[in-house]
């Protein structure tokens, strides 16, 4: 039976006037890759607005899976992060409607970090396998990107403490077993003719590795 798999990537921000992740997530919207049909979102880059989506997303598909993709310009591997921390600090840039914060939580009640719940050795070595870089990341950032993620398996984790991560008719908890993380993608090659000294990868090799990264799952 054919699972499904929430993949979201975000809208250009910030001075990126593309976003290769927006263009991955188009181009895969209801393929089938390996056990997972693909059901696709691009998420606005909007602190508030794009943890809402994200969580009415999952709640309205139920997915068994949810990858999340950002860009890290400047990053040359394919890198799965590690963990995500209850931290919104974007360093002083602002999201895409001029907000701008520092040292905020994003959950005032949740832990201080979650790791990945995705097979991020499995991803990197299947890559590095097909000759694609690759490595686990250990900081997604305090951006957008950490938002999201946090915001995913905080949802998820719920589960743990007997509360329902989507709901249901009942009043048992769902307790199964959903993958959730982030991957973060290098520049595409037309992202990085707009920037300065900036290792970039053709659309076609990101989105193929993406494709390499749910078949691991």
């Amino acid at each position: 039976m054919t699972k499904t798999l929430l993949l979201t990537g975000f809208e250009p921000f910030l001075n990126f006037k593309i976003n290769p992740t927006e263009e991955i997530v188009r181009e895969l919207e209801q393929q089938i890759i390996g056990q997972y049909q693909v059901i696709s979102r691009v998420l606005p880059v909007d602190f508030t607005e794009s943890e809402r989506l994200l969580l009415e997303y999952m709640e309205e598909l139920q997915p068994d899976a949810v990858v999340s993709l950002g860009l890290a310009a400047g990053r040359a591997h394919i890198t799965p992060e590690r963990i995500a921390i209850n931290c919104k600090d974007a360093g002083g840039a602002p999201d895409n409607n001029g907000v701008v914060l520092q040292d905020a939580p994003i959950n005032p009640d949740g832990p201080d970090g979650y790791f990945s719940t995705l097979p991020i050795r499995a991803m990197v070595n299947h890559l590095n396998e097909n000759n694609f870089p690759a490595k686990i990341s250990n900081t997604a950032g305090t951006y957008l990107c950490n938002n999201v993620m946090y915001a995913a398996l905080h949802k998820l984790a719920q589960q743990v403490t007997g509360r329902e991560a989507y709901p249901t008719d009942t009043d048992e908890p769902n307790t199964a077993q959903i993958s959730a993380g982030f991957i973060h993608i290098p520049a595409s090659h037309q992202l990085a003719t707009q920037l300065n000294n900036t290792p970039s990868w053709s659309q076609t090799d990101l989105t193929a590795a993406i494709k390499l990264t749910i078949e691991t799952m």
